[in-house]
Formats: C-alpha cells, structure tokens, sequence
C-alpha cells in the first residue's frame, strides 16, 4: 500500500539520510572549496590597484600616464577616461558572463568539482599571462582567461558548498564563498599598499602573487570531495 511505502521512506527516513555530522574532514573540504571566492575577490583588488600604479600605466597606457600627472586636481574619470583601459578592466567581467553559461552545461554533466578544477585551470593560464605579458593584447587575453575562471567558480562553488553540507548548517556554510571574496579583497588591497612601493616591477609581483594563489587553490580542488 501507499501507506506502507510512506512508512519505509518518510519524512523522517528521508531526513536522517541527508543529516550527517559535522566533521574535520568536512570543514576542511567546505574551506576548500570555498577559495574560489578569495580568487575573485583578490582579482576585484588587482584590477584598481594595478591600473593605478605609475610602472604599470607608463609600460602599457602612457597616455593616461601623462594625463594623471597633468591633471593631479582633476577627478579620476578625466585622469583614467581610456577606451583601452576600459577593455582591459571590462573583459574579465564580460568573459565571465560568457563563461557562466558554458560552466552550467559543465557542472549539470560532469559534477561541481570538475567545474571548479576547469575554473582554477583557466584562472592559472590568465595569471601567467597577465604576470609576463609585454603588450597589451596579451594583458587582455589575460583577463578573459581570469574571467573564465571566475564565470566558472562562481557557477559551481556555491553549488559545491551547498550540497557538501548538513541542511542544518548550509546557510552557514554557503557564506564561506561571500567571506572569502572579501578576504580576497582585504589581501589584494594589502598587497597594493606593498608592491606599489616596488619599482619597477611591483605590479608584476602583484600579478605573480595572483598567480600563486590560483596555483594554491588548484592543488587544494583536488582535494576536495567528489560532487
């Protein structure tokens, strides 16, 4: 009877099923996993901090080298109002748009872990990119292989840490990706203060620093729980 069925696999059956504890194992792979907001975050402070640095500007955007010095009392639009520059900050995040409808096919057919390994490949190729290049047609394929990796963290590391959790504590543990967007945001303001004092390389540390985090966390996917 329908009755019985009821009975065998309830609510109650049903709920101690998908109720497990809270273990190191677990905490350690939420925090894991969770990285993915620290490289978009730490990415969002690379973005003004770079642009604003004189070594980077004088190598890659002269013009607007000049005009910030000549305009010291003006407001930052006029100082920074280059169609080139805008490209350069705008591709990360419209690659990123792209990417996010590419990394829902991925993640719906081959898991949450794969996806975020594929974000974390795309994330390391546009660091190395960004960190060596000498033109800016390189410094932009950079950025559209960053924003392919955060298009692709964002999609799956919500879902990730949602499905990795007790239904108890998923609330608590969904926020993991929001804390470590701001870390990410925190660490790459910090890391602005110093490198801005280095020359004439500094940007280039801060981009290698880019590099490394995104080299740290695609050793630590792995891991990960499969999902």
């Amino acid at each position: 009877m329908a009755g019985g069925g009821l009975t065998n696999g309830g609510p109650g059956k049903r709920a101690h099923l998908y109720e497990h504890k809270f273990t190191a194992y677990f905490a350690f792979t939420c925090v894991v996993g969770a990285l993915g907001g620290s490289l978009f975050g730490y990415d969002l402070g690379v973005s003004g901090g770079v642009t604003s640095m004189d070594d980077f500007l004088e190598k890659f955007f002269p013009d607007v080298y000049r005009k910030k010095h000549a305009h010291l009392k003006e407001t930052d639009y006029c100082k920074y109002d280059n169609q080139v520059l805008t490209l350069f900050t705008s591709s990360l995040y419209f690659s990123a748009l792209v990417m996010t409808f590419f990394a829902s096919y991925l993640t719906r057919n081959k898991g949450r872990k794969a996806t975020i390994i594929v974000g974390a490949l795309s994330f390391l190729i546009g660091a190395i990119l960004n960190a060596a290049a000498q033109n800016i047609p390189t410094l932009i394929i950079g950025r559209v292989f960053l924003g392919g990796g955060i298009g692709f963290g964002n999609q799956a590391v919500p879902l990730y840490l949602s499905e990795m959790a007790p239904a108890s504590s998923r609330g608590a543990v969904n926020q993991l990706f929001q804390f470590t967007t701001c870390a990410g945001i925190l660490i790459a303001n910090l890391v602005n203060y110093f490198t801005d004092k280095i020359h004439p390389h500094g940007w280039r540390y801060h981009l290698v620093w880019q590099y490394s985090s995104s080299t740290d966390a695609f050793g630590r996917y792995f891991l990960c729980g499969d999902t």
